[in-house]
């Protein structure tokens, strides 16, 4: 059982980017009729989402997030010695998307850098390497970057997916603080359900073909992708995650000796609003605490914690405060975490433009 702790660790601070592009869903009605869209908004609750142009990269995300941090925080680059980079769609299949930022950020060729290919649970199982780092005597800052554009995974024409994600970026800085408490977490994973998420070709079991990126009807119903599109068993992802995370959070809860409700904020992966409201009341945890931006910008897989502590908790993470994080979805894979925060700075959201300097 993957139950970890940590101690005089924490996050201190965040910075988040969003392409400045904005899709309104409600006006996304080129591939169906506009009376099926607003059932499919109203009944996810995603009313925008944020849309990378061609060009922009989830690392061109990440470095804008990134460069707001160090120079909002006043942090010297010589002193990251850890640079870990969480991605599905890295900028290339090599090399490491992390090496690149390294470079780019202009970081110490002595940063140790590498990529985290995981999902919607990726965020949290970044934080505990990054903790595990961050207690070692010689590593002094640990910075999480964290960047998706799941945009480009799922077909337009796909309406069981194509209302639901977004593109964003976020950078998180991990260090060693004594006045901070223990930090507690639960990683799992079970693949035997690995075809409720999955991408079924491009990848080197199942290599491009012409055949592969062809587009085809896929149901009755007359959606469209192709083999190297996303795909998602949506009733029994819901029904997954009714069922493992109420039992992962108790198993957290009596790993952490505490309760729920002596807690200040309660973030879960922003996958479906529904689900999340179903989650909070079967827990009874109080709505004013479970901030939301899935509204804003939809379902951004393993940024969607990061991206919603950015847009919602600004200011409200001064003093000592104490955090549940869930992430869940691809894989399958999930992870919870109860951590301690103390004066964590979180910086305004950048908006990005498309730039020509990109690497």
């Amino acid at each position: 059982m993957a139950l970890l702790q940590y101690s005089g660790v924490k996050i201190s601070a965040l910075a988040g980017a969003v392409p400045a592009n904005c899709i309104t869903n409600y006006d996304y009605t080129a591939n169906f009729p506009a009376k099926d869209v607003k059932d499919i908004v109203d009944r996810t609750g995603i009313k925008e989402r944020r849309f990378a142009p061609a060009g922009m990269t989830a690392s061109d995300l990440c470095f804008a997030a990134a460069e707001k941090l160090l120079v909002d925080n006043n942090i010297k680059r010589e002193e990251i010695d850890v640079l870990l980079f969480v991605s599905q769609t890295p900028d290339y299949r090599m090399p490491a998307t992390s090496v690149v930022l390294q470079n780019r950020l202009g970081l110490s060729k002595q940063t140790a850098a590498f990529d985290i290919n995981l999902g919607c649970s990726a965020f949290i199982y970044a934080l505990s390497a990054a903790y595990a780092y961050a207690t070692q005597p010689n590593i002094r800052k640990v910075l999480v970057l964290d960047g998706e554009t799941r945009s480009r995974v799922y077909h337009p024409k796909d309406r069981s997916t194509a209302f639901l994600f977004g593109d964003a970026g976020v950078a998180a800085l991990i260090e060693k603080d004594p006045r901070v408490g223990t930090s507690y977490f639960s990683l799992n994973s079970d693949g035997s359900r690995a075809e409720l998420i999955k991408i079924d070709a491009g990848g080197y079991r199942n290599p491009s073909t012409a055949d592969t990126l062809k587009e085809k009807v896929i149901d009755e119903h007359g959606n469209i992708r192709t083999d190297e599109h996303g795909h998602m068993n949506g009733p029994d992802v819901f029904n997954f995650v009714l069922r493992e995370i109420p039992k992962d959070l108790k198993r957290l809860q009596a790993f952490a000796n505490k309760e729920l409700s002596e807690l200040d904020y309660y973030l879960f992966h922003q996958a479906n609003d529904f689900m999340n409201s179903y989650l909070a009341k079967k827990l009874k945890l109080a709505p004013e605490k479970t901030p939301s931006s899935i509204a804003k910008f939809g379902n951004t897989s393993s940024v969607s914690i990061p991206i919603t502590m950015v847009d919602q908790l600004q200011g409200q993470l001064s003093g000592s405060k104490n955090l549940l994080l869930c992430g869940f979805g691809v894989g399958m894979s999930w992870a919870s975490a109860i951590i301690p925060t103390l004066d964590c700075k979180i910086s305004e959201l950048v908006e990005l433009e498309l730039r020509n300097d990109a690497l």
